[in-house]
């Protein structure tokens, strides 16, 4: 029987499962719906795909490096409590170490990439989700190559990468040690968007000292407080945090390097939580008995 693209589309409204995976499940059903959604449950698929709905902002951040090309991955889970386990960081770390192995530095390329047991990542995820019964997702992956490589993860929840031109291994690290701690938002001067610029001098003008001033002089009030600004957003202007006696930026200069980028990835930045209180959550589920 013909696998038409409405046969896949109601598959994956009934199941919640990706199209490639539907695909296949009809494929291997010849066609037959009520077959594949029973081969999808028996494979743990649709029960995985149910759970796809459920945020995922915990997690783990992994930084892998070999020579000079590294990566950075985030893959997140529903609690804290799975991040930890054995299972899941088996996962993670396989799916870091497939990402450097090939080179991969985007979520769509890597989720399609075999494994070594034959089943893409995705595929993995899935079978994995109806294993532990919580939803988790390969939530990002960056590349980065360059002469010197330098990474630092904390807790396992922030993890940053700089490729640096320069220096060594330590001060590469120091660096990415710094940006973990200090979260510069641009690397250099000449890095920051005008449009940023722009937002913080109408801020400035806001504040009440400038109130009344002339022009000229808040202009030249600006010229300071911008400079502070930048100095405080940048890598190469912040205090470093091992020596605040001193900038990044100097320090990286002095030995004769220069930061040419950096990946800073925290786990479940810029994800919407939920928020619940747990004892509600607990006694919501005791009324549904």
């Amino acid at each position: 029987m013909a696998i038409t693209a409405a046969l896949v589309k109601e598959l994956r409204e009934r199941t919640a499962a990706g199209m490639m995976e539907c695909k296949k499940a009809l494929v291997e059903a010849d066609g037959d719906i009520e077959l594949a959604i029973d081969n999808m449950r028996k494979s743990g698929q649709a029960k995985a795909a149910k759970k796809a709905g459920r945020i995922a902002a915990e997690g783990v951040i992994l930084a892998k490096s070999n020579g000079g090309v590294g990566v950075l991955v985030e893959i997140n889970s529903e609690t804290d409590f799975v991040a930890r386990d054995e299972n899941f960081l088996g996962f993670a770390n396989a799916v870091a170490d497939l990402a450097l192995e090939k080179g991969i530095g985007d979520v769509e390329t890597l989720n399609n990439t075999e494994m070594a047991s034959g089943e893409t990542v995705e595929v993995t995820r899935a079978n994995l989700v109806a294993k532990i019964g919580e939803n988790m997702t390969v939530r990002r992956v960056t590349k980065i190559e360059g002469d010197n490589l330098g990474a630092y993860i904390h807790g396992g929840r922030i993890g940053v990468l700089v490729s640096m031109k320069g220096g060594d291994e330590e001060l590469a690290k120091d660096v990415a040690m710094h940006v973990a701690a200090s979260n510069p938002q641009f690397n250099k001067a000449d890095d920051v968007a005008p449009e940023v610029i722009e937002k913080e001098k109408e801020i400035i003008k806001a504040q009440p000292d400038m109130e009344g001033k002339p022009e000229e002089i808040v202009e030249k009030m600006m010229v300071g407080r911008i400079k502070k600004f930048v100095g405080e957003i940048t890598l190469e202007g912040q205090n470093f945090v091992k020596d605040p006696s001193t900038t990044v930026g100097a320090l990286v200069k002095s030995k004769g390097a220069e930061v040419v980028s950096f990946t800073r990835f925290e786990v479940g930045e810029g994800i919407e939580k939920k928020s619940e209180d747990f004892a509600s959550e607990v006694a919501a589920q005791m009324g549904k008995k």
